[in-house]
């Protein structure tokens, strides 16, 4: 996912032309600090709109995002692009995700204060995993799913490291670095519950959901006390709720990767 890009000058966001230093520094994982960001770049208008009138859209079950809010195609110019569409497989209506060597991903603006950050519910399909992805080398950290949550938060108790990416990357895309950003991922080695760090920024974390062979080529429903999660990733009570999104990637391994994602469901509440 976090390989070094090319973005030609002619395609750039304007408030790219800043020094090559800043480049260097953001390059690396540019599309996680994207989602919570402006989109640079997004799909043709038809294409998203074919996902946001879908069936698989509107079963969505989430906090406030507004009648606006609508889900937004988020890639970096010279960058392969995941292509997304809305289908139904597999008995539901989902959201199908193929990378060829490529990353992107697809958002949706949201909105939940910290006591109400509570239960998350999704569902993914997938028919094989990336067998030489490895979530812990930013050279090879390739998921075949993800499931991304954007928060908002202080940011007076960031590291000096990560207050010089912050400014960087306001300065870069005209917000700031998200205060945290808890990932979702299926990956075929570490077991569930591992937490993974990203080499560059404590602010980016990734939680195992799901680990191994057990469960391809069949949909796997999975339920994630996010405010204990957060908590347990963090080490800090979960913040204000800004975004959603979802991600297949395989450019850093060269590969191929194909899932297929279910509607979603928030609750403020236990859904037992």
């Amino acid at each position: 996912m976090f390989a070094h890009a090319s973005i030609p000058a002619h395609r750039t966001h304007p408030s790219w032309s800043v020094s090559r230093c800043l480049y260097r520094a953001l390059q690396g994982f540019a599309l996680v600090l994207m989602s919570g960001c402006a989109a640079w770049d997004i799909d043709p208008e038809a294409r998203l709109k074919l996902i946001n009138d879908s069936p698989w859209a509107k079963a969505h079950r989430l906090p406030e995002t507004g009648p606006e809010a609508l889900w937004s195609h988020q890639h970096l110019p010279a960058r392969t692009a995941t292509r997304y569409q809305a289908v139904r497989h597999a008995g539901r209506p989902a959201l199908h995700a193929l990378s060829e060597r490529g990353d992107s991903l697809i958002r949706l603006p949201v909105h939940a204060e910290g006591p109400r950050v509570g239960q998350l519910r999704f569902s993914w399909f997938v028919n094989e995993l990336n067998p030489v992805a490895e979530l812990g080398d930013s050279a090879r950290d390739d998921a075949v799913v993800r499931v991304i949550l954007q928060f908002d938060g202080d940011r007076a108790p960031f590291s000096p490291r990560d207050r010089r990416l912050s400014d960087m990357v306001q300065l870069a895309t005209g917000e700031p670095l998200p205060h945290a950003t808890l990932m979702y991922v299926w990956d075929h080695r570490h077991p569930v519950g591992t937490v993974l760090r990203h080499p560059r920024t404590d602010r980016v974390r990734m939680l195992v959901a799901a680990s191994g062979e057990a469960g391809l080529r069949r949909w796997v429903d999975i339920e994630r006390d996010v405010a204990a999660d957060y908590a347990r990733v963090f080490g800090e009570p979960p913040a204000r709720l800004i975004g959603l999104a979802l991600m297949t990637d395989a450019n850093n391994t060269g590969q191929r990767a194909e899932a297929w994602y279910g509607p979603i469901t928030w609750s403020a509440h236990s859904m037992h």
